[in-house]
């Protein structure tokens, strides 16, 4: 018979250490804490207010980005340059660390939310002064698929880069798509899917396109899992966009290339 023979335990030690009370913990010394030093946005020269609200942006602090944009405005700023060095350079950054996998999905929805704050502050103001906006994009999924992270972060991350976004959510076919250039009139055009049964309706969106004779006065991105380049090569579009921060990259390249063909 095989016999088992396990360590002998020894006996529980009762005479355990008593936890401290909040009497306790309101009696320790202040000098064994380190004091943070407060930040006070105001009070820093321009340069380095700039660099604290990027670091502010890839941290995702809302409202401290909503009171450094109105600082730089209250100190004479044009919006414009508000919105590129401030801004959209800040968020540059956020999207170079979010492409070599330094940040996560999370982080970049936190910080594209900052972005937000900033940008319901400057919005107005650049409408007035009539600033050229780096682009246009309205984007949606395609018939069939309800899917919207990948495309919700894209249009987050593209209002983070000074682009205007129009997103038109999911499920939509191709009258959605045509009724929302007609409407807003964009540079881009941005389609995501996926499914693999619904990607070949980013096809169908294309060749209506053509049909109507419109396809040239629209760049055509498209994005989702199952897609690549082959594939957005087959179906007509500009390029594929395997995630967020190269959306950005492509976009602005795309825009800057076709505006200096004019």
């Amino acid at each position: 018979m095989l016999r088992l023979i396990f360590p002998r335990i020894p006996p529980f030690d009762y005479q355990c250490e008593r936890v401290p009370d909040m009497a306790d913990v309101d009696q320790v010394p202040e000098d064994g804490l380190e004091d943070e030093e407060e930040i006070i946005l105001s009070e820093l020269p321009d340069d380095e207010l700039v660099e604290q609200m990027h670091a502010d942006l890839y941290d995702g602090l809302k409202e401290e980005i909503v009171e450094g944009t109105n600082i730089l405005l209250a100190r004479g700023w044009s919006p414009d340059k508000a919105l590129n060095i401030a801004l959209v350079e800040g968020m540059r950054i956020v999207g170079i660390d979010f492409r070599d996998g330094i940040l996560f999905v999370p982080e970049v929805l936190l910080a594209a939310n900052a972005m937000k704050g900033g940008m319901e502050i400057l919005r107005p103001l650049l409408a007035e002064t009539g600033a050229e906006q780096v682009g246009r994009m309205v984007i949606g999924t395609v018939k069939g698929d309800i899917h919207d992270i990948g495309k919700n972060l894209v249009s987050m991350m593209m209002e983070g880069a000074g682009f205007e976004v129009f997103d038109i959510g999911i499920n939509n076919p191709v009258e959605n798509y045509l009724e929302a250039i007609e409407k807003h009139k964009p540079d881009i055009l941005g389609m995501s899917a996926l499914l693999t049964t619904t990607m070949p309706y980013m096809k169908v969106v294309i060749d209506t396109l053509k049909e109507k004779g419109m396809r040239d006065d629209y760049i055509v991105l498209v994005g989702g899992a199952p897609l690549n380049e082959e594939f957005a090569t087959a179906i007509g579009a500009d390029a594929y966009c395997r995630d967020a921060a190269v959306a950005v990259e492509t976009a602005t390249e795309l825009v800057s290339s076709k505006r200096a063909a004019r």
